[in-house]
């Protein structure tokens, strides 16, 4: 209880609008600013919240692993058709065992993350030109719409004849494949920006760099960043195209390899695997989500 100049208590403050609708005492005294409560029921909320969304997410693959499972066992659909989830599972021990399964991973994350870390830095550059340099937007826009609807296995012949059959063309690939996505929703962010924060960068004498770094980026993170998952998603559709051809190792090479040989059950594997790791990548990047909307959301 505090006291005003005169020495007497102040009029107490009647509850404001939300604190009148507050459900709950927590919630009213959250309100008005007691911040024990406020915190013990807004970490609370946040941890139900979060096993809520994981308890959700794995209600579709817990289904789809039964149903696999079971008509995996039925008699009428043979092992060489539907494997069933042990199958897969021994098919990893014996890859595993061999030294192969993690060879390949890695080489295929490596693949992704060099060609990813490529291609989004060009594609953050052309969608910068673009998005603030209206000439630019004439000059690059036709030239790299065309190219963006080539098909990524077009692009693998070429890439093969002028370097090689061992990384390069590999690397570059998954770089186009990253680019784009960047590239097309950093330009279209620019371009929208709010003109008044632009103009106050310009009034306190911010160069274009600045203006770029300081104003403009900060101002379409939310945009780099689904960008950048897009590429992220893109990067690895575009691995399985090149190690689909002129490759000895890595988990595009499991797939061609597995249905060479008629191993359904590491045809599977491979296919979860990219699929994990494809997610994993994704929650990375998710995170870095966070701390940059922290910083300048």
């Amino acid at each position: 209880m505090s006291f005003d100049e005169r020495g007497s208590v102040p009029p107490a403050r009647r509850p404001s609008s939300e604190g009148r609708r507050a459900a709950s005492l927590f919630g009213w005294a959250d309100t008005f600013g007691f911040s024990a409560a406020g915190t013990a029921t807004s970490e609370l909320s946040r941890s139900r919240a979060s096993l809520g969304t994981i308890v959700l997410g794995l209600i579709v693959p817990v289904a789809i692993l039964a149903t696999w499972w079971v008509a995996a066992e039925s008699p009428s659909v043979p092992d060489y058709l539907l494997p069933s989830p042990p199958q897969v599972v021994l098919a990893g021990v014996e890859l595993a065992q061999s030294g192969l399964l993690g060879t390949y991973i890695l080489i295929s994350l490596q693949r992704v993350l060099i060609g990813f870390a490529i291609g989004s830095s060009i594609g953050l550059v052309l969608g910068a030109l673009v998005g603030l340099s209206p000439l630019a937007s004439k000059l690059l826009n036709p030239m790299l719409g065309a190219l963006r609807a080539v098909p990524s296995l077009a692009w693998l012949p070429l890439l093969v004849i002028l370097m090689g059959i061992f990384e390069p063309p590999k690397i570059t690939l998954i770089a186009i494949g990253a680019a784009f996505p960047v590239f097309t929703t950093v330009a279209g962010a620019l371009r929208h920006v709010d003109p008044h924060l632009v103009e106050a960068g310009r009034a306190f004498g911010l160069s274009r760099l600045g203006l770029l770094t300081a104003v403009q980026l900060p101002a379409v993170v939310p945009s780099v960043v689904s960008g950048l998952r897009l590429a992220l998603a893109q990067s690895w559709l575009f691995l399985v195209a090149a190690e689909l051809a002129g490759s000895a190792m890595g988990l595009g090479f499991l797939l061609i390899d597995s249905q060479n040989n008629g191993r359904i059950d590491r045809l599977f594997l491979a296919i979860i695997l990219l699929g994990v790791l494809g997610k994993t990548t994704d929650a990375l990047v998710g995170l870095g989500e966070r701390a940059l909307l922290k910083r300048w959301g």
